[in-house]
């Protein structure tokens, strides 16, 4: 067999007008980075990422395993923060805000800049608990109905209210893995971030759980900035306006995720895609 008939063919994507590709950098970006430099010790494991993210929509990070997306995408809250020996150098800024300057509130930043985790992990508490946690601790509710009313609206972003109704006093893992999944993200919604990173969110799924929150991240969308770290390239092209490919520590490549797939600038980008390299 020849190589070109092992290749994987690019994932289908919808096909835009150049119009509604120049619509998605209108406006400015909620997320910039510039000359982004990730360490680990004296490991370097992020070079020069200059990127910038648009609100409302979903942007998703591919490259191979241990190319840097996800030390990015942690870079966004400052996740890293946790990691001894990390550091950061170069400039991250949301809403024009550098988010690396000593004055901002970690905690603060992370109830903006919400995260859910490649495997669910709900908290060992009841389903109105997971969900009233972060509210709480933010001092977002004022009171008992108004915390009630954050819980139900948060679940009903989730997709998941009707599923669990009459279960709210039961704990959340005792739920399926994808409703686990989507209590996660009702989890991270509950205290009004403005930004919502998935890092693989789906990898633990089943494909129907998996359908289901694809449909979900094309929902929250409209209120929320999305970015999805992901494996699936197939992925990628159903969920995501704009995609990034990491290769190695560098962003090699950005733009709308129809041009990515279908007329890469970079050859590298082009070898992965086909499946040359992964």
């Amino acid at each position: 067999m020849s190589e070109e008939a092992t290749l994987v063919h690019a994932p289908e994507t919808k096909h835009s007008s150049q119009e509604e590709l120049d619509a998605l950098t209108r406006g400015d970006p909620q997320i910039v980075a510039e000359k982004l430099d990730m360490y680990y010790g004296e490991k370097q494991a992020l070079f020069g990422v200059d990127i910038e993210i648009y609100p409302n929509q979903v942007t998703s990070f591919i490259g191979p395993s241990g190319c840097g997306k996800s030390t990015f995408l942690r870079c966004i809250n400052r996740m890293n923060d946790v990691i001894p020996g990390a550091q950061v150098r170069g400039l991250m800024t949301i809403d024009g805000e550098d988010i690396y300057d000593p004055a901002i509130d970690p905690v603060e930043l992370r109830a903006k800049v919400g995260m859910v985790f490649q495997k669910p992990n709900p908290f060992p508490k009841s389903i109105y608990e997971n969900i009233a946690y972060g509210p709480r601790i933010h001092g977002i509710a004022s009171s008992k109905e108004e915390l009630d009313e954050i819980v139900m609206k948060s679940l009903q972003r989730a997709g998941l209210f009707e599923e669990v109704k009459d279960r709210l006093k039961e704990s959340g893992t005792g739920l399926s893995g994808g409703q686990q999944q989507r209590l996660c993200i009702a989890r991270a919604i509950a205290v009004n971030p403005e930004i919502v990173l998935m890092d693989e969110p789906c990898s633990a799924l089943d494909p129907i759980a998996t359908a289901k929150i694809e449909e979900l991240i094309d929902e929250l969308r409209e209120n929320y900035t999305i970015i999805i770290v992901t494996h699936s390239m197939q992925q990628a092209a159903r969920v995501s306006q704009r995609t990034a490919f990491f290769h190695l520590g560098v962003l090699v490549e950005v733009g709308p995720t129809e041009k990515l797939f279908t007329n890469p600038d970079d050859q590298r980008t082009q070898d992965y895609i086909t499946g040359r390299f992964g």
